[in-house]
Parts: C-alpha cells; sequence; structure tokens
C-alpha cells in the first residue's frame, strides 16, 4: 500500500499532457528561481542592518536639534 499521491496520470502522454509537463517544468523553474532571489535578497539586507544600523542613528543623531557633537553622540553618558 502506497501512501504517496501522484499528479500525474498513467498511461500514455498525448500532446496536452506533453505540454502541461513542460508547463509544470516552467513554473517549478519560476519558483525555484523566486525562492533563490528571495534567499539572496534575505541575506543581502541583513548584512546591510547588521552594518548600517549605527552609522544610520549617529547620522540621525548629528542632524538632530540641538547639534551634539560626535564625542557627545558616542558617548555613554
Amino acid at each position: 500500500m502506497s501512501s504517496k499521491i501522484m499528479l500525474k496520470p498513467k498511461g500514455k502522454n498525448t500532446k496536452k499532457a506533453a505540454a502541461a509537463d513542460e508547463d509544470d517544468g516552467a513554473v517549478a523553474a519560476v519558483g525555484k528561481f523566486v525562492k533563490e532571489w528571495g534567499t539572496w535578497t534575505a541575506k543581502k539586507a541583513k548584512v546591510v542592518t547588521h552594518y548600517g544600523f549605527i552609522p544610520l542613528v549617529i547620522i540621525i543623531g548629528m542632524n538632530s536639534e540641538p547639534k551634539p557633537s560626535l564625542s557627545q553622540l558616542l558617548s555613554p553618558v
């Protein structure tokens, strides 16, 4: 007893079935591309966030009122 579900019809392949298989391959390729692109984007966003957060806070702090010096921004007091 097999518990696997077969999505492809059994029997002889007709032209419609062959075309559907090609479409499934194209959809799978697009899905793989989107998944890889999403992973690449997430990795790059993680690096940008990691190295860009503190400089962003310092730049925003230096452009605020009253204008603090860099040493005042970086000191813990």
